[in-house]
């Protein structure tokens, strides 16, 4: 009896020696915690993306839209903790989280979130998207003390990032980046939320275009007839939200559109649209972005 006591004893001993408090910077603030938080609350799909490939399970996630490369998590063992942008505070009192991870989308609740238990915010900025990624992802790293593992995954594709930067340095390669949404075209400049096509991967704009604006500038097929786009890159944002997708591809399938040189040559790219628009700055979908740009350089 008293070995099984004392074996007891120096277990619990072990664990509290194990358990460190940290205090981490994110973009709402800082936050104490401990880190290997067991129970965790994901409220992104960015931020399930790094967990997943982490291998580290939650306790409680957002069901929708969440991406194909992710549909394990629909799974009822995982019980859904409200919207993208509305967190069902009740559910997440209930499952007694450790450690709350909110979005760019769930970033308003921060305060209220905050009096459950500690909260974080996984949030890169899409105006200097990889810096701020890295940095995201090397909080991860800190929380559930896994950075070397990080740093391996930063390096990886960084060395994928230089080599496309390279080619479009040396080639000049324009492209025009079209978003389709429910029959409506617009199109995304180097001032855009899509400005890593431009400043990270190094491509051209076709057209130069200064505006910022959140669902871009409404265009026509008259207008990619004419700006006659080398490359046309494609962002189906009905497909990326959970509706019926193949209306892009059945709607650039026209005379105006077939004139164009990236159509004769065969240079129309269909984005991952779940990457780039519901889960971009995760580590699966980093790696998604930078193969669509790779074909793009091929």
């Amino acid at each position: 009896m008293k070995s099984t006591l004392l074996a007891l004893t120096f277990a619990l001993m072990s664990l509290v020696a194990s358990a460190t408090t940290i205090t981490v910077e994110h973009p709402m603030g800082t936050t104490t915690l401990e880190t290997k938080p067991e129970r965790v609350i994901v409220l992104g799909m960015d931020t399930l993306d790094v967990l997943d490939s982490l291998n580290i399970e939650p306790v409680g996630v957002v069901k929708a839209p969440m991406p194909q490369y992710l549909n394990k998590y629909q799974d009822d063992k995982y019980p859904a903790v409200g919207s993208l942008f509305e967190p069902d505070f009740e559910t997440i009192f209930t499952l007694k989280p450790d450690l709350i991870i909110a979005s760019n989308r769930s970033s308003e609740s921060y305060e209220e979130l905050s009096k459950i238990a500690p909260t974080v915010v996984f949030m890169a900025d899409s105006k200097n998207y990889w810096p701020t990624t890295q940095t995201a992802w090397r909080m991860m790293g800190e929380i559930f003390e896994r950075q070397d593992h990080i740093e391996k995954l930063i390096a990886h594709k960084q060395k994928q990032i230089d080599s496309i930067q390279q080619f479009t340095a040396d080639h000049s390669t324009k492209v025009m980046l079209v978003m389709t949404n429910g029959g409506k075209l617009a199109t995304f400049g180097a001032n855009s939320r899509y400005s890593a096509i431009y400043d990270l991967f190094g491509f051209s704009e076709t057209v130069s275009n200064s505006a910022d604006k959140n669902h871009g500038d409404l265009i026509s097929y008259e207008y990619i007839a004419k700006a006659n786009p080398e490359n046309l890159l494609i962002l189906d944002r009905d497909q990326a939200i959970g509706r019926d997708s193949g209306e892009a591809f059945q709607k650039l399938n026209n005379s105006l559109i077939n004139k164009t040189t990236a159509a004769k040559n065969d240079d129309i790219y269909y984005l991952n649209p779940q990457a780039w628009y519901i889960s971009a700055s995760g580590i699966k979908a980093t790696q998604f972005m930078i193969d669509d740009m790779q074909k793009v350089v091929q």
